[in-house]
């Protein structure tokens, strides 16, 4: 007689919820709208960017990264009609910042452009690495999605530290800055 092992049970989306965690469905509804938001925020940092450096040598890299964003929102857009799911309410706000944040980097420089997405990008990366352990075999296609752009992402951010970023004049306080900006973003989009 012999003894079969157990079969294992493929992970699904919510299986790790604590008590008191927002349901699978908050969950799933917060994720499409912190990334819809997020995406919007950075075609908007992109665009400033552009704005101020549109005529110079980087524009050729920042036209590439801004299609990818584009890309990406698009893509939650759909996802966010398709479910149903409601953007944020601060939406408006992120219009005007996302390109404040964008033209106000620039007006530094490129390097201090650059320094913005990679703060940006790193957290961005941290995010959906978050969202993709949280998605199980039941959210297959939406755990793909958000690795492909998380990988983007990464992409961005290595452009941006191949382009000096970390020459920016202080570096190491804009980065911080930028990245507690981001983290509270990411924080009210998914909730508000």
């Amino acid at each position: 007689m012999t003894i079969d092992a157990p079969i294992a049970k493929p992970k699904m989306t919510g299986d790790d919820r604590m008590p008191g965690d927002p349901s699978r469905q908050k969950m799933l509804e917060r994720m499409i709208r912190v990334n819809q938001a997020g995406e919007y925020g950075a075609v908007r940092i992109y665009t400033g960017q552009m704005a101020v450096l549109g005529k110079r040598a980087c524009a050729p890299t920042l036209k590439h990264m801004t299609e990818q964003e584009v890309e990406h929102l698009n893509t939650f857009n759909r996802l966010a009609a398709e479910r149903r799911v409601r953007p944020t309410v601060l939406q408006p706000l992120w219009h005007v910042a996302g390109f404040m944040l964008g033209a106000g980097t620039a007006l530094l420089g490129e390097k201090a452009a650059m320094a913005c997405t990679v703060a940006v990008e790193e957290v961005i990366d941290e995010h959906y690495a978050e969202q993709r352990e949280k998605l199980g075999e039941d959210e297959k296609e939406l755990r793909d999605t958000v690795e492909k752009f998380r990988l983007e992402e990464i992409e961005h951010r290595d452009i941006g530290l191949a382009s000096g970023a970390e020459q920016a004049p202080g570096y190491a306080l804009l980065s911080g800055a930028i990245k507690t900006g981001s983290r509270l973003a990411i924080w009210l989009s998914s909730r508000f």
